[in-house]
């Protein structure tokens, strides 16, 4: 099996929990216009563009939009979220991901972002964590979404590294896809109901060490 040299980590999900943010702001759009939205529908937008969750939240609530008034909705529930996430601290960060990215790090293992968000920027600096990334990509880098490998490929690109060579982190069944179809090995963080596609399913990353993960891969 080949040599890990670099890890590609998700944003929402693995190493923070924006979803209750995306959530909150998608929420009160279905509620305006009409109709709920629920904690399980929220679920068919783990890992999606901004757009298509749109194109989901309306197929939910049964209405049709014009292209300029979907963009308008798009537009108006990305301000609402920003509110939430320009108030994050270092805090937000889920458990174990400091202490093992810094292992890595010491392993010379490159570390590249592989997110839908176009808010990644943004939020990587209210957690203080911009700066371990050796590659960034992220929603304004890409045109296709998960499950299209198209972001991970770039990461890998971005590194310069094999794709073989890569292990990526995700949380949604969409990105677990991406990372099999970028021909790269994946660790699903969540539940192995929807992630069981994954070489190894883990709850968070609480106690993961390097020697851990490498053991999981040999």
């Amino acid at each position: 099996m080949s040599e890990i040299k670099a890890c590609i980590f998700d944003l929402d999900g693995v190493i923070v929990d924006t979803a209750k943010y995306h959530y909150i702001a998608w929420k009160a759009l279905a509620n305006k216009l009409g109709f709920d939205f629920t904690l399980e529908d929220n679920e068919r937008l783990k890992g999606v563009s901004r757009m298509r969750s749109l194109e989901i939240l309306l197929e939910i609530g049964k209405i049709e939009l014009s292209q300029k008034e979907m963009e308008k909705l798009a537009q108006k529930k990305n301000e609402q979220y920003v509110k939430y996430i320009v108030k994050m601290t270092a805090d937000e960060i889920l458990p174990g991901v400091v202490d093992f990215i810094s292992e890595l790090k010491e392993q010379n293992i490159k570390i590249a972002l592989g997110s839908a968000s176009k808010n990644a920027v943004l939020i990587l600096e209210q957690i203080n964590l911009l700066h371990v990334f050796d590659a960034l990509v992220d929603g304004t880098k890409v045109k296709s979404a998960k499950p299209n490998p198209e972001i991970f490929l770039k990461g890998a690109d971005e590194l310069g590294i094999s794709p073989d060579n890569c292990v990526v982190f995700e949380d949604a069944e969409a990105g677990i896809e991406a990372a099999i179809n970028a021909g790269m090995r994946s660790i699903g963080i969540g539940s192995p109901s929807n992630l069981g596609k994954a070489n190894k399913v883990m709850k968070d990353m609480k106690g993961l060490d390097f020697e851990t993960f490498i053991k999981i891969f040999n």
